[in-house]
C-alpha cells in the first residue's frame, strides 16, 4: 500500500470501509451532518465525490473506527498500538540492558530509528500544480461549516508546520484554521503549543513566521503529529518509526518549510507578528460552542497541490467523533509510557464519553495505604496530555476499567466521600472548558475506589461474592444441555467504539 492518502482510501475501499458518494452535497452543513450520522453507527469512511462550489472531492470519516486507525497505523488489531507504546517507552527512559535479549531487543529499536529517518523527495508530487499570487483563492477549496453557529469555514486535518527562528527546530501540530479572505486564514492554537512557541520567538526576533499547511497527507503521519508525549523526538521520526520506514520530505516552493512530498495540497505563507483577526466562535471537542479569541492571522502567497488532488477533513463534537477514536488508539500507545512513569499503574482508561481526556479509571496493584492518592497525583504529571484530566478514579486490579458496571461497582461499595474523595483546587484548566469558575484555572478531583487497607479502615473488610468454581466449570459444561445453547458468552467488539465489555 503506497504511504499516503489515497492508498489509504484504496485499503479502506478494498476492505468494504468507503462508501463513494456521487450525488452533489454541500460543504456548509451538510457533508459534517451526514459524517456525524455515518459516525454514531460506526459506518465507513467517505468520499463526497461532487462537492458544491469546488472542483475537489472530500474524504472524510476515514478514521471513523479504532480498526480503521489501526489499519492506517499499519497494524490489524489494537493490541499491536501497545508494542508501538514498548518501543517509543524504551526510547524514552532507556535502561542498561541487563540480559542479553534485553541488549538484542534495544539494538532492533534503535535500527527501527535509524530506518525510520525521513528522506528527500526531489520530484514530489505535492507540486504537479503550483498555484500562486492573484490566481491563489481558497474559497476554492471545499472548506466545511460543521455546525450553524460556526463563524465560517475551516481546516481541520492540516499538519501547520513552522521552524523556530534561532535553532531552525521544526514542529507539526495539527490545529484549526478559519477562512478570513480569499487568501488569508487565523490559526487557534494554544500558547504551550510548538507553533505559538515559534511565533513568540518570530516576535522577539522582529522576523515574520514562515507557515505551511499540508492537506490530505497519510493518516499514520496525522497520529504522529497528534502523539504529544516527551520524546526528543521530531513528529517526522515519529511518523517513520509509526510505520516502520521514513517519510518521504519534499521543500517549499517559497518558505524554508519541509512538507510530506505525497500530500495533496500545500499552502504556503507568513504571519507578521502582532497581526490578528477574530477567530471563532466554532463546535468544540466540549459539546459547546467556543468563544471568539484573537488569533495569529496567515497571509498565503502560494498553492500547490497534487493532480486531481482529495481533499480531506474531519470536524470535533460531542463524542462519538474522529478524534475521540485517535484519542482511544492513542491510548492504547500511552499506557506502556504511563506504567514506565508510574510503575503501580497496571491499566488505565480514558472512556471516550468523558471527551476521551477529562476522566480517567486507572487500576493499581495495591500494596500500602495512601497508594491511590499518590498514583493519582503521579498519573496527572505523568505525559503532559493529562494536565487537564479532570476525574482520576483509582480501582484494584481486579477491576475491568473498560466496564463501566465494574467501575461504579466499586465506586458505589469501596468509596467514602469524606475519606476517599480529595480535590486540587485553582489548577492549570483547559480554556475551553465552560464549567470551571475562572477561564484556564479549575479544580481536579481523584476518588480513592480500591480496597482499602489499615490504617485506611479500622475494620475487616468484606470477601467479595465469587461463584464456586466447580460449580462454575459443571455449568459452562452443561450450557447446551439446558437448551440455553444459542445464548453464548460473547464479548463486545472493542473496536467500535473501543469499549471490552463482557456479556
Amino acid at each position: 500500500m503506497a504511504r499516503d492518502l489515497r492508498g489509504f482510501i484504496q485499503l479502506l475501499e478494498d476492505r468494504g470501509q468507503l462508501h463513494r458518494i456521487k450525488t452533489e452535497v454541500d460543504p456548509d452543513l451538510e457533508i459534517a451532518e451526514i459524517a456525524n450520522r455515518m459516525l454514531q453507527i460506526g459506518g465507513p469512511g467517505l468520499l463526497f465525490e461532487k462537492v458544491k462550489g469546488s472542483n475537489f472531492p472530500v474524504a472524510v470519516n476515514l478514521m471513523g473506527t479504532v480498526e480503521r486507525i489501526c489499519w492506517a497505523m499499519k497494524m490489524e488489531k489494537p493490541e499491536e498500538l501497545e508494542e508501538l507504546g514498548k518501543k517509543l517507552g524504551m526510547l524514552q527512559q532507556p535502561k542498561p540492558p541487563k540480559k542479553l535479549a534485553q541488549a538484542v531487543d534495544f539494538g532492533k529499536i534503535l535500527f527501527d530509528v535509524v530506518k525510520a529517518k525521513p528522506g528527500r523527495s526531489f520530484f514530489p508530487p505535492c507540486h504537479q500544480v503550483v498555484v500562486e499570487g492573484e490566481d491563489l483563492d481558497l474559497r476554492q477549496l471545499p472548506l466545511i461549516r460543521p455546525y450553524p453557529g460556526d463563524a465560517g469555514k475551516i481546516i481541520t486535518l492540516g499538519l501547520v508546520i513552522t521552524k523556530d527562528v534561532e535553532t531552525g527546530t521544526p514542529n507539526v501540530g495539527v490545529y484549526r484554521l478559519q477562512l478570513q479572505s480569499k487568501n488569508t486564514m487565523t490559526v487557534h492554537w494554544l500558547s504551550v503549543r510548538g507553533g505559538a512557541r515559534h511565533l513568540r520567538k518570530a516576535a522577539q526576533a522582529g522576523k515574520p513566521l514562515e507557515i505551511a499547511i499540508a492537506l490530505g497527507v497519510d493518516p499514520l503521519i496525522i497520529m504522529a503529529a497528534a502523539t504529544p508525549i516527551p520524546v526528543d523526538l521530531s513528529e517526522w521520526l515519529f511518523a517513520g518509526l509509526y510505520g516502520g520506514s521514513g517519510v518521504q520530505l519534499a521543500k517549499c516552493k517559497t518558505v524554508d518549510l519541509e512538507v510530506p512530498a505525497d500530500s495533496e495540497f500545500v499552502l504556503e505563507g507568513t504571519i507578521t507578528p502582532g497581526e490578528m483577526l477574530p477567530d471563532g466562535p466554532f463546535g468544540d471537542h466540549m459539546g459547546y460552542y467556543g468563544g471568539v479569541e484573537d488569533s495569529p492571522l496567515i497571509r498565503f502567497h502560494t498553492l500547490t497541490h497534487r493532480q486531481d488532488p482529495i481533499y480531506l477533513t474531519t470536524f470535533s463534537g460531542r463524542p462519538p467523533k474522529e478524534e475521540a477514536m485517535m484519542a482511544i488508539a492513542l491510548n492504547r500507545i500511552y499506557t506502556p509510557i504511563l506504567r514506565q512513569q508510574v510503575p503501580e499503574i497496571t491499566d488505565f482508561f480514558l472512556p471516550m464519553e468523558a471527551l476521551s481526556y477529562k476522566a480517567a479509571i486507572i487500576s493499581i496493584d495495591k500494596a500500602y495505604p495512601g497508594q491511590a492518592k499518590r498514583a493519582a497525583l503521579a498519573f496527572w504529571s505523568a505525559l503532559p496530555q493529562f494536565t487537564y484530566t479532570k476525574f482520576v478514579i483509582v480501582v484494584d486490579q481486579d477491576i475491568n476499567i473498560r466496564d463501566p458496571r465494574q467501575v461504579v461497582w466499586a465506586i458505589s461499595s469501596k468509596v467514602d466521600p469524606s475519606r476517599d474523595v480529595f480535590i486540587l483546587p485553582e489548577t492549570p484548566f483547559d480554556t475551553l472548558d465552560f464549567a470551571s469558575e475562572k477561564i484556564g484555572l479549575g479544580g481536579r478531583m481523584g476518588i480513592d475506589a480500591t480496597t482499602k487497607i489499615p490504617p485506611e479502615t479500622s475494620h475487616e473488610w468484606g470477601e467479595v461474592l465469587e461463584s464456586d468454581p466447580t460449580m462454575a466449570a459443571q455449568v459452562e459444561r452443561r450450557w447446551a444441555e439446558y437448551g440455553l445453547g444459542d445464548i453464548a458468552f460473547t464479548e463486545v467488539d472493542p473496536n467500535l467504539f473501543g469499549y471490552d465489555i463482557k456479556l
